[in-house]
């Protein structure tokens, strides 16, 4: 992509992702579709445990498409995000996961220890910008790493799909991420592609020594990728999650919204019902 059609060329993020933007999250199939894929495999590099559920910080959550496959998997979440559209229309899909608006670039305000895991998507090369005179980009990675690694437990990870303008920018988000006591490195999905071809930021917050996972788009990759998906499916048949949409879905959640205290409107024979379509 070219420098001058990149959105963080064009305007700071709180001011870029204005009403407009935001609704494009949720009326447009095609961004839809790349979210959820970006997210699906973020959380696959995650590595969570099978048997459990896990407290995740989302950070750029946006119109909460990520925390909805996070919910999904049966995850509790919390998002972060700059634009204040964007989080209005995360309220209005009424996403499970609770919401915080904030500039990652002053860091992260959470106690220490307390995500199992941290993913990302489309939102960290945004730190690299200058859009303010007092904006020194390797001061904000520097303040968002390291508050970032105070609030993950011991040997979680934190995964960035992200679209860095150059191998500069790449190479200043990666110091600043080591310098803040991360392990781990770049996961390259697809390498021999111009379109499919996407950056995963796989960083360990200390404990134990932990392999970087492998990318996809080689034959070994791409059965890791098969397979994790195989394992992803079975896992929810064996949680005994229901079908999205389908009337025990809705009503689960509907469940999960009264035990949060939240208005939810009372359930009648006509709660899940598909409509018949119009011609």
């Amino acid at each position: 992509m070219a420098s001058s059609g990149r959105p963080e060329r064009q305007a700071p993020p709180e001011i870029y992702y204005n009403e407009d933007e935001a609704k494009k999250y949720t009326s447009n199939s095609r961004i839809i579709e790349i979210q959820q894929q970006l997210s699906e495999r973020a959380i696959e590099l995650l590595a969570l445990p099978d048997d459990k559920p896990c407290f995740i910080l989302d950070i750029g959550c946006g119109s909460g498409l990520s925390g909805e496959c996070l919910t999904d998997q049966g995850h509790v979440w919390i998002g972060v995000d700059i634009s204040e559209h964007m989080l209005g229309i995360a309220r209005e899909r009424e996403v499970e996961g609770d919401l915080l608006h904030g500039d990652m670039g002053y860091g992260m305000p959470f106690r220490p220890g307390t995500f199992d895991g941290v993913i990302s998507i489309s939102a960290l090369q945004w730190l690299c910008n200058a859009d303010k005179k007092y904006h020194h980009p390797p001061k904000r990675l520097s303040k968002f790493f390291t508050t970032l690694y105070a609030s993950m437990s011991r040997g979680a990870r934190a995964v960035f799909q992200l679209y860095p303008e150059n191998s500069q920018q790449l190479e200043l988000i990666t110091q600043q991420a080591m310098k803040s006591g991360f392990t781990g490195g770049l996961v390259v999905d697809f390498p021999n592609s111009t379109k499919a071809k996407k950056l995963f930021l796989c960083l360990f917050a200390g404990g134990v020594a932990q392999q970087l996972p492998q990318g996809l788009g080689t034959q070994e990759g791409a059965h890791n990728h098969i397979a994790n998906s195989d394992k992803r499916e079975r896992m929810r048949g064996i949680r005994g999650k229901s079908v999205k949409k389908s009337r025990d879905w809705i009503m689960e959640k509907k469940e999960r919204r009264r035990r949060q205290g939240r208005d939810v409107r009372p359930d009648t024979k006509y709660t899940g019902r598909q409509r018949k379509p119009k011609f």
